[in-house]
């Protein structure tokens, strides 16, 4: 039987835009100017957690003194510098993926650990914001993926049950959160390649947008 579509849920970095090689890149600028080891280990690890729960993870690496909001402004101010004004590329077949479900008339949700100015803003930049019908970033929930928390809240803004709606993800923290959202979790794979657990908790991996398109499409 065919599952039906009732509503699609993307992240944003790694999924929409190809920006995490970019940040882990102005990480490691960073990270040179102020002698922080491991750091693309650490950027791999925390990579789908809010930046609540990614600043634990690295005080947890380097000490509970670690200035991890200030390196983080560091970080954005340079990536902004880099990418800011709409200069941040795009995944490969973002806007035909997103003009298709519009079209087909499938409430979209945008639902990222980046906190919620910064979401609407790189959004708002690559004229993207309007094919969405909810935007949540990671400061509008208390706990940030692997817990399902932002993706139900992404579904009860669009007024969808849970078991209808279909994520697309990059990261595995990703992955798990929309699993235990009892959604349909569909990788497509960036930085993170598919583990032994991620295919068993995965619905599909899929080489791009495009070829998810083509999965969503058979169970419109």
């Amino acid at each position: 039987m065919r599952k039906q579509v009732q509503a699609v849920i993307f992240d944003m970095d790694g999924v929409i835009f190809d920006s995490e090689r970019l940040v882990i890149e102005c990480w490691k600028v960073v990270a040179a100017e102020h002698n922080i080891p491991d750091i693309v280990e650490i950027c791999m690890r925390v990579q789908g957690n809010n930046r609540e729960e990614t600043g634990k993870r690295f005080r947890e690496k380097y000490g509970r003194d670690f200035p991890y909001e200030a390196y983080k402004k560091e970080v954005t101010a340079l990536f902004r510098d880099r990418y800011g004004e709409g200069r941040l590329p795009l995944k490969p077949g973002v806007v035909k993926i997103l003009e298709e479900l519009k079209r087909n008339n499938i409430p979209l949700a945008l639902a990222s650990s980046t906190r919620s100015d910064i979401v609407k803003q790189e959004m708002e930049e690559a004229n993207l914001l309007p094919y969405f019908d909810a935007v949540l970033g990671g400061d509008m929930v208390s706990r940030s993926k692997p817990e399902p928390d932002i993706f139900l809240a992404a579904a009860a803004a669009l007024q969808a049950e849970p078991k209808c709606c279909y994520v697309l993800e990059d990261s595995h923290n990703g992955i798990r959160a929309a699993y235990r959202a009892g959604m349909h979790p569909v990788m497509v794979p960036d930085m993170q390649q598919p583990t032994e657990e991620i295919r068993g908790i995965a619905e599909a991996i899929v080489e791009n947008l495009l070829a998810a398109l083509e999965y969503l499409q058979a169970r419109m």
